[in-house]
């Protein structure tokens, strides 16, 4: 499963907003990818996340793929989104 949102956290995912994404991430069974202009990354590294220089406004793509697929790709959307 696979979702796009625009980052609307004023600081984007860095630091602490990255840390609460891959925390919330990591509590699912799925692998998780997040990605911005083409690349993905593991959602569930910290380094991986912030890697990816996420600032606000920017389109991402969540992804998503396993058991709990569905529930992890709405509820990171929903953090991104809300964050």
């Amino acid at each position: 499963m696979e979702t796009r949102v625009v980052v609307s956290d004023e600081n984007g995912l860095h630091a602490r907003p990255a840390a609460q994404f891959v925390k919330a991430a990591n509590s699912f069974v799925c692998d998780v990818w997040i990605g911005k202009d083409g690349r993905m990354v593991n959602a569930k590294s910290i380094v991986g996340v912030l890697s990816l220089g996420v600032g606000k406004g920017t389109e991402i793509v969540i992804k998503a793929q396993g058991q709990d697929e569905e529930k992890a790709v709405e509820e990171l959307k929903k953090l991104i989104g809300e964050a």
